[in-house]
């Protein structure tokens, strides 16, 4: 495991956008997701450290806003926190590896889960599967 990064060297890897979402726990606003309308088979992996989050095969369209899955990656290093901003209770996501903010997780999504991980597109990479 490397060496925990700084705050400086964090802004350098992620750049401003990235910073304020996955290290300060921020949103995007809806719709503008650049990963939204992405459609391609493949991975989609933490932007902070690369870990393997989500499978194209559970995204789907939530109308939400925001890219969205009905389940993780098996054994993928996703952490839930119980997040009491906003004057409701939700449940934060976090990368289990490097603990950048991912977005939240509803009990709203499609079977066989019934989840929706609810995820910004800049909390995430996306790796088409190779043809």
């Amino acid at each position: 495991m490397s060496a925990p990064r700084s705050d400086q060297e964090w802004r350098e890897k992620l750049g401003e956008e990235r910073y304020y979402i996955c290290r300060k726990g921020g949103t995007e606003p809806p719709f503008t997701g650049t990963l939204l309308a992405e459609k391609r088979p493949g991975t989609f992996h933490c932007a902070g450290c690369g870990a393997a989050l989500f499978s194209s095969a559970a995204k789907y369209e939530s109308g939400s806003g925001w890219p969205s899955f009905f389940d993780r990656i098996t054994d993928a290093p996703i952490t839930r926190i119980r997040d009491e901003s906003l004057g409701m209770v939700r449940v934060e996501l976090r990368c289990g590896a490097c603990d950048s903010h991912l977005g939240h997780l509803f009990p709203d999504g499609p079977g066989p889960t019934g989840q929706r991980y609810c995820v910004n597109s800049l909390s995430l990479i996306f790796e088409p599967e190779s043809s």
